[in-house]
């Protein structure tokens, strides 16, 4: 009996202090973004699409983002900014993703706008995020009177997200 409960007490040691090393995996108190940066330029995303004006929806989402959610200011003129972001929008597609049984017609459908991005420091010339493909998407139905239009302007806001989680630091 007594050495059933001292192996049971070495096991709970074991696994107790076991995940106490020196490694870098899990959790950190670091910050979440580079301290090094405090503010932003956001540039006019350029839209390689045949379809116009999504590419003032994600500017727009951006900047908000960018000052909602992170410790960023920002900066409406380039040259007095510590960093700038700037990108252009390759697609933008809609997919059919389930057609009504009697007429053909569409029953849901998806939206998906992806981007590519750069953000550049202008003290050092180090660019922070290198062409990072970036893409989300928003699904839509006509019968819940949701529109191409809706969903397009959704997804640039959720794309905007996702460029704003790959401004964090990698840790």
């Amino acid at each position: 009996m007594k050495k059933l409960a001292l192996i049971l007490a070495l096991g709970v040691l074991g696994i107790t202090f076991g995940g106490c090393g020196k490694s870098q995996q899990g959790y950190s108190n670091q910050f979440l973004y580079p301290d090094n940066v405090e503010s932003v330029y956001v540039e006019m995303f350029q839209n390689d699409t045949f379809r116009r004006g999504l590419e003032y929806e994600l500017t727009d989402a951006l900047a908000k983002r960018i000052e909602a959610e992170t410790p960023y200011k920002i900066i409406s003129d380039r040259d007095l900014a510590d960093t700038v972001i700037s990108g252009k929008i390759i697609d933008w597609d809609n997919d059919v993703l389930a057609y009504e049984r009697q007429t053909g017609r569409p029953l849901e459908e998806q939206a998906e706008v992806v981007a590519v991005v750069n953000w550049k420091n202008l003290k050092t010339g180090q660019l922070m995020i290198s062409e990072k493909r970036v893409s989300d998407s928003m699904t839509f139905s006509e019968w819940l009177n949701q529109s191409f239009n809706y969903a397009s302007v959704v997804a640039a806001n959720r794309l905007a997200e996702r460029i704003v989680e790959q401004m964090q630091t990698k840790w």
